[in-house]
């Protein structure tokens, strides 16, 4: 099985997206994985992740948290054999599921977000989550209204919290999905 690569440019304007595929990340997608870490965090708005970072290190972390697969599971968005999207859930021992995300520019806003976050939300259900956890930047209208729709809560705030490289301190909207509400 090749290797798949990110994709490092949008889509054709006007392409239909239904060929995008959701499937289970394999060792073989750890560095589309991060090339597409590396490419929407260049933009420098939708991550907490700055580049540069280390490759080697990032790699290695995602091929230990591959391994572990009652506690972690990764997903990705496959268009035509490019990888342009990426969802990673990890449960702690208390229950808590933390989500992370990424996808490139050009393939947002088109229902590929909704289809990663109901993957790893139906996973995490089955791998015995009572809940799901997030934090994303203030700024990002789109993930927060993606995260509504999908039953995500705001549960706070944290103020001047994260230290970005350029020294300005960033907020970041604190969301949850429980599973079970009455438990």
């Amino acid at each position: 099985m090749k290797r798949l690569r990110a994709c490092r440019q949008a889509p054709s304007v006007g392409r239909v997206l239904a060929e995008v595929t959701i499937r289970p990340q394999t060792e073989l997608d750890v560095e589309s994985v991060i090339d597409i870490l590396e490419i929407v965090g260049a933009e420098g708005r939708w991550l907490g992740l700055e580049v540069p970072f280390d490759r080697r290190a990032r790699a290695e972390a995602i091929l230990r948290d591959l391994r572990q697969p009652t506690t972690f599971a990764g997903f990705v968005a496959e268009d035509v054999g490019r990888v342009v999207g990426s969802i990673d859930i990890r449960i702690a021992p208390y229950g808590v599921g933390s989500v992370a995300m990424a996808i490139l520019d050009g393939y947002r806003s088109q229902g590929i977000g909704t289809r990663l976050v109901e993957r790893g939300t139906e996973w995490a259900k089955q791998a015995g989550a009572h809940k799901l956890a997030l934090e994303v930047w203030p700024h990002n209208d789109r993930a927060i209204g993606l995260y509504k729709k999908l039953g995500f809560v705001e549960e706070g705030r944290l103020h001047r919290h994260y230290r970005r490289r350029s020294g300005e301190l960033w907020d970041a909207v604190v969301m949850g999905l429980l599973f079970d509400a009455g438990a």
